[in-house]
């Protein structure tokens, strides 16, 4: 099931009975979030605040999700685009830039179970693992519908060297017009979009894990100077380099330094499926 999920992880929070914590999670591919705990408060750009459910769906994001969390346990499910186009019926454009409850989405109902039964009366996180595994295996046979387009386009996204939509087609061997069909599909966005959130991801990423790093040395390449990258930052993240920097990253600080360890990729955007 590599193919399929960028990880199965599991965020354990202590802040006691009362204490709470804030951070970002930065644009990402879609996620199954499943809490036991003090249930999260998340903010999506344009969007109400969203929280009071166990279990939280966030579709493919192209902006900055602010939560705000208690002590709790929270296993997350990483969907790759094709893991997407596996087990969730719907587009994944219906689904971008959204936050929502999977017990009130029709294309969630066959991931309902998953959420009732995770958690047992102690924590257990062997089981709940086995738990997780066995139901995306009692799924496994589902179709996947343009499996290889999905492969094609996701290896050519995360070459460093694709710069550009024609880059894009010509190393997925696609002609434009199906590029972008694929993308919206089943990856959220236009490949337009998606190179842009790719490029930022990249310097971000490299400025958390290198706190020695300054901005200009976490800029990636393909920008053309540090303008470009600001205007890019407010876009991605709603906030300036220097805002970003000033706030403490208490949860995903730690997360992308795990993620780095067990998965050779701090954050879901730079996940190279073919290295599974």
């Amino acid at each position: 099931m590599r193919a399929f999920f960028t990880t199965f992880y599991l965020t354990d929070i202590d802040v006691g009975p009362d204490g709470r914590v804030t951070d970002h999670l930065h644009p990402e591919w879609a996620n199954l979030r499943i809490i036991s705990g003090i249930l999260p408060v998340s903010e999506i750009r344009n969007a109400a605040p969203f929280g009071g459910t166990n279990a939280i769906v966030t579709g493919p994001t192209s902006t900055a999700v602010r939560f705000t969390t208690g002590t709790s346990r929270i296993w997350g499910i990483g969907l790759l685009p094709l893991g997407w186009a596996k087990y969730v019926a719907a587009p994944a454009n219906a689904f971008a830039d959204r936050l929502c409850d999977p017990a009130t989405e029709r294309d969630f109902a066959p991931h309902c179970r998953l959420v009732d039964t995770l958690f047992g009366p102690e924590p257990d996180e062997v089981a709940e693992l086995a738990r997780i595994t066995q139901h995306f295996e009692s799924l496994s046979a589902r179709p996947v519908p343009d499996e290889a387009r999905i492969r094609a386009v996701h290896q050519a996204l995360v070459d460093e060297e694709v710069a550009s939509v024609a880059d894009m087609a010509e190393h997925a061997g696609l002609p434009t017009h199906t590029l972008e069909r694929v993308c919206r599909r089943h990856f959220g966005f236009p490949p337009s979009l998606l190179l842009r959130r790719q490029r930022f991801m990249r310097s971000l990423s490299q400025y958390m894990l290198d706190p020695a790093l300054t901005w200009i040395g976490a800029i990636d390449s393909h920008y053309h100077d540090q303008a470009q990258f600001v205007r890019e930052f407010h876009r991605f993240m709603g906030m300036s380099p220097s805002a970003y920097a000033a706030l403490p990253h208490p949860v995903l600080a730690g997360v992308m330094r795990a993620r780095m360890a067990a998965a050779g990729a701090p954050v879901q955007a730079l996940h190279d499926p073919s290295k599974d």
